[in-house]
């Protein structure tokens, strides 16, 4: 196989190894201009951008904000740019359009990081021992302070980390275990359900 690697190229690699190819598995581009979210964006962003500038006298978003939804536009487009990816097994040729691998709302660029860091922390980081997941919300006011600020989210986890790794560490010299090492993986959240800010861990 030759050309980019990309996760359908992959696919079909491996199958060439094992010698055998899955009934319906062919590569279908997954076309993000069709969706709902892709259209709406795309119809309504530089109205938009005007209607801001116009309410805020020529102000604008962060540039930031702008770049985010600049790249989901161009996301999975074959028109922005795409990688042509030969097998060697099959002899079929692959367009394989290039991502934004944005960090705000696309969702085929979230999902496959959510995707690939849950499989790399579940298979190489986390060793087989308990787990329970927490989830550090605080009140509006400092959600915020905590938003404008990444020293003060470091701290504020600091705290909490600190807090629980002490309850735990009780808690297991009371079970007769003396030598506990709690550990934590800790991602920053910065939405909540619709899109309103709320910063928890």
């Amino acid at each position: 196989m030759s050309g980019v690697a990309a996760a359908p190229a992959q696919l079909d690699q491996r199958r060439a190894v094992e010698g055998r190819a899955l009934p319906g598995s062919s590569y279908r581009r997954r076309e993000p201009e069709r969706s709902i979210l892709y259209e709406t964006v795309r119809a309504h962003w530089k109205a938009l951008l005007a209607a801001v500038a116009q309410s805020t006298d020529g102000g604008s978003f962060p540039r930031f904000v702008i770049a985010e939804f600049e790249r989901f536009l161009s996301c999975g487009i074959l028109a922005n740019g795409f990688a042509r990816v030969h097998c060697d097994a099959c002899g079929k040729d692959l367009l394989v359009a290039f991502s934004c691998k944005g960090r705000g709302f696309c969702p085929s660029c979230t999902t496959r990081r959510m995707q690939g860091t849950a499989i790399h922390l579940v298979d190489r980081v986390i060793p087989r021992v308990p787990v329970r997941q927490w989830v550090l919300s605080l009140p509006r006011w400092a959600r915020f302070l905590l938003a404008r600020d990444p020293a003060l989210i470091t701290r504020t986890l600091d705290i909490c980390l600190r807090e629980i790794f002490n309850s735990h560490r009780r808690r297991a010299r009371s079970a007769g275990a003396r030598a506990a090492r709690p550990g934590a993986i800790t991602f920053v959240q910065r939405f909540g359900g619709a899109l309103n800010l709320n910063c928890h861990a």
